[in-house]
């Protein structure tokens, strides 16, 4: 076991993949030790019980879709490949066919009405009249906050967004209405760093944290002498912009790196000196002034799903994925508007010419979601219809009602959840 997850054909996956196909090793090894089967005596049946436990078996209450077991699979195909080659061991997923991915069951989406109301109510410590509740115990609802606030504004996976430092982050300018930043590939899933678009309002929730619980994490971090304990600390000389980092060699000396290259594992031992003293250039720090890791922001949101249910909400829940799902549902909304007021004059050969020229919806969703195949995004997200390009999109989705269209068009919808307590108001 060692020797595999030591290889170097191991160490080569990208980080994140590294991460994701040994936590699958590790649950197929627990399962057999439940079965009393040793890993290396594993056969076929015992790969078909797997699979029924791991998605089907009812008495699972850990059960996982079908596109999550393609990924358990293909970290236990390239086990038993290198185990085999190495130990001449059988692999009992050989013959094993991949299940059919379906994702599409599981979309859900908050409209612009229910992602303000879970956060009030989850993470800032609202009660249900919409007021400050004095039992509210929380200390990082602004980080939080801000977190969450970005996610449905850029559409980024939780470990993509929760990679970002510092001299990533575009300059603010109070006249954008987005800004156009870049998703490094190293952090990026599958590898595929694409641009994104962050609104103003979640720009300046990012910036109030940065200048306030940010700083004073940052702090109470010195005081305590917590940076001095960092081990493999690497310290930053220079940022260049938001193209480029020189800092101290893994081992020695001083290297010269593209953002675009520098993994999310790096970028939490990366600091820089100033006046004060050190400071992490991860944008995100836990409340002791340390990087946080992207894990961790699972916790947040069970933690306030738990409250609103307490609340008495029990089905008013939200996932990180969930935000992502619901910025694919806005730019529907914002591109079914621009094309009724932009294209309802033209005839069917003029739009069919404009489509032909700028792309549908398919294509502007891709984009935002950054998606490597428009087919990913037609198979999960959305269903299609004729708009317009992103860069028109975005110049003109100030102004145009879309809380208002989307609470009109999406209430009662079995899987598009809305502000539960907006018709009593």
């Amino acid at each position: 076991m060692n020797a595999c997850l030591g290889s170097a054909k191991w160490r080569n996956l990208k980080e994140r993949s590294q991460r994701d196909y040994t936590y699958s090793v590790g649950v197929w090894l627990n399962f057999l030790l439940a079965l009393g089967v040793n890993w290396w005596d594993a056969q076929e049946s015992d790969a078909e019980e797997f699979f029924f436990w791991r998605v089907t078996d009812p008495e699972n209450s850990d059960r996982v879709q079908s596109n999550s077991f393609s990924r358990d699979l293909a970290a236990l195909q390239k086990f038993y490949r290198w185990t085999r080659k190495n130990f001449g061991t059988a692999n009992p997923f050989e013959d094993f066919d991949a299940p059919r991915a379906t994702r599409r069951e599981d979309v859900k989406w908050l409209d612009p009405g229910g992602f303000k109301r879970w956060l009030d109510l989850g993470v800032r410590g609202m009660d249900l009249s919409g007021r400050p509740d004095a039992w509210w115990r929380g200390r990082n609802e602004q980080r939080d906050a801000a977190f969450c606030e970005g996610l449905y504004g850029n559409g980024l996976r939780v470990s993509e967004w929760a990679s970002v430092v510092l001299p990533e982050l575009p300059a603010y300018d109070r006249r954008c209405g987005y800004f156009t930043c870049q998703l490094a590939d190293a952090c990026a899933k599958g590898g595929y760093g694409h641009p994104y678009w962050t609104p103003r309002s979640a720009m300046k929730g990012v910036l109030s944290y940065i200048e306030g619980p940010r700083a004073a994490a940052v702090r109470r971090a010195r005081a305590a002498g917590r940076y001095e304990r960092v081990k493999a600390m690497r310290m930053v000389f220079a940022a260049h912009g938001t193209d480029a980092v020189t800092l101290e060699g893994a081992r020695t000396g001083v290297e010269k790196r593209l953002w675009n290259e520098v993994g999310p594992r790096t970028r939490l031992l990366l600091f820089r000196r100033t006046e004060q003293g050190p400071e992490p250039l991860a944008l995100w720090l836990n409340e002791d002034g340390l990087p946080r890791d992207g894990r961790g922001w699972e916790h947040t949101f069970t933690a306030a799903n738990e409250r609103i249910a307490a609340l008495g909400l029990e089905y008013f829940s939200c996932t990180a994925h969930m935000l992502r799902h619901s910025l694919a549902l806005k730019w529907y909304a914002i591109g079914k508007l621009v094309h009724a007021a932009r294209l309802g004059h033209l005839s069917e050969d003029e739009r069919a010419d404009f489509r032909e020229q700028f792309g549908d919806t398919w294509h502007l969703v891709q984009t935002m979601l950054g998606h490597r195949r428009v087919e990913t995004t037609k198979e999960v997200y959305l269903e299609p219809f004729r708009s317009l390009d992103v860069e028109i999109l975005l110049a003109h989705a100030d102004g145009f009602p879309v809380d208002v269209f989307m609470a009109n068009v999406f209430t009662g919808h079995p899987r598009v959840r809305t502000d539960p307590l907006a018709a009593g108001s």
